[in-house]
């Protein structure tokens, strides 16, 4: 009998929040964590907005979790993906494995970008000579130590992989671990993907792709709008979204609670350009395409897409466009929504945040919200602007995440509610 693959466990930090019910609830109530970029070093860049880790409406501390000396050994994305780790850990009831089980433990977390502004000041205590080289350097910027250090942390001996694909960074994880588990690798998979590089450079640098937003400086909230016909470039943001992944029977016998189960995976490749999307949007629909034969379902069982929709003029237009060719005459029959309007683009770590949104969404029955839609270039598509819905009835609330990213690579996930049946 084929192994299933279930959701048992969710932990989040990110602009809405410092951690899952939080972030949930002011995602559904429309609000948005996109706040000013402060500091002369932003002054002159045409970008000065930004979505940091926020706890209650503050700027999120790492130093209040961490001792100095272990803030030294660790990036701020490898902190970000330990505290996830930990909620998710917690809500699964998988603090205390036993050795038996953590040998069928694995980890799969993945970063999108290395913190820029750690090696620009590493370089300059260089210039000083060799001993300013802090020894934890290498450590702190390789993509596989947030997954390593959770790994090390609780003993986990099962498969220890690392994703750096960009955007997808995080989908693609959790997608890898859905296989490792269904392949019989492991028992249970703790996923996602972790983000902390806003700085002056890398903002810099995305500002000189034209890839940001640049006229919504002095209404940060107002900068990031999915599908809308204002939209000019998405917003960067910062956090992590842990899943715990595990094998359906594995689960049934601890009696813990399953959030969602994982239905199939789907990936792609574009070959077309850098940073575009194929104009056809044929990676996108490859990808989603793919995900729903994997899950062995009818296009028209799906009922919601959570989109990649970043904001920007050409992505979300192609991926409207894949949609329409996926769903056909079904198209008005489901509701697309992207909630990078209320958080921004978390890059590495923006699959895997939309996706625990997305496993909500059905555990809820309520559509996350596409804000600061106000005019939409399609008139089609039901995008949920501005304000949650209800998830129509039906008899499985199944859906579709989507993550794609530069170099054309992409990733969709479909995700449904927990049936008890073959």
């Amino acid at each position: 009998m084929q192994r299933r693959v279930v959701v048992t466990g969710i932990g989040v930090l990110c602009p809405l929040g410092g951690n899952l019910t939080e972030s949930w609830t002011n995602l559904i109530a429309g609000r948005s964590g996109i706040t000013k970029l402060d500091g002369p070093e932003y002054v002159n860049l045409p970008c000065g907005l930004a979505g940091f880790v926020q706890l209650n409406g503050e700027k999120f501390q790492l130093s209040k979790h961490f001792t100095k000396s272990q803030l030294k050994s660790m990036a701020p994305a490898t902190g970000y993906a330990l505290l996830a780790t930990e909620e998710a850990l917690t809500n699964a009831n998988l603090a205390n494995l036993n050795d038996e089980a953590k040998l069928r433990t694995g980890v799969a977390v993945g970063m999108g970008m290395v913190d820029l502004e750690d090696v620009c000041t590493t370089y300059e205590s260089l210039k000083k000579g060799y001993h300013h080289v802090s020894p934890f350097f290498v450590p702190r910027i390789l993509p596989n130590l947030a997954g390593g250090q959770i790994s090390i942390k609780y003993g986990f001996k099962g498969p220890n992989h690392s994703v750096s694909t960009a955007c997808a960074t995080g989908l693609h994880a959790i997608g890898d671990s859905y296989r490792f588990i269904k392949d019989n690798y492991a028992d249970i998979m703790i996923c996602g993907g972790t983000e902390a590089c806003i700085s002056p450079l890398s903002v810099a640098a995305f500002c000189r792709l034209r890839a940001l937003s640049t006229s919504f400086n002095d209404d940060p909230q107002k900068a990031s709008r999915p599908f809308d016909k204002l939209r000019e470039g998405f917003v960067m943001g910062e956090g992590s979204a842990i899943l715990v992944l595990e094998e359906l029977s594995h689960a049934l016998k601890r009696n813990v609670k399953i959030f969602a189960e994982v239905l199939g995976y789907g990936l792609s490749g574009d070959a077309a350009h850098l940073t575009a999307p194929s104009p056809d949007g044929i990676g996108a629909f490859l990808a989603m395409a793919r995900a729903i034969d994997n899950a062995k379902i009818d296009v028209k069982d799906v009922s919601y897409v959570n989109a990649h929709a970043t904001s920007t003029p050409l992505g979300d237009a192609i991926e409207i466009k894949a949609i329409k060719k996926l769903f056909g005459q079904h198209v008005n029959d489901i509701a697309v929504s992207s909630t990078k309007g209320a958080h921004g683009h978390l890059l590495g770590a923006a699959g895997n945040l939309e996706a625990a949104f997305t496993i909500k969404a059905i555990e809820e029955g309520l559509i996350p919200p596409t804000i600061n839609l106000e005019q939409s270039e399609d008139t089609e598509i039901n995008f949920v602007p501005i304000r949650s819905q209800k998830w129509p009835a039906r008899e499985r609330r199944i859906a579709l995440k989507n993550a794609f990213g530069f170099g054309g690579t992409n990733a969709s996930i479909c995700f449904a509610n927990f049936q008890n049946k073959i």
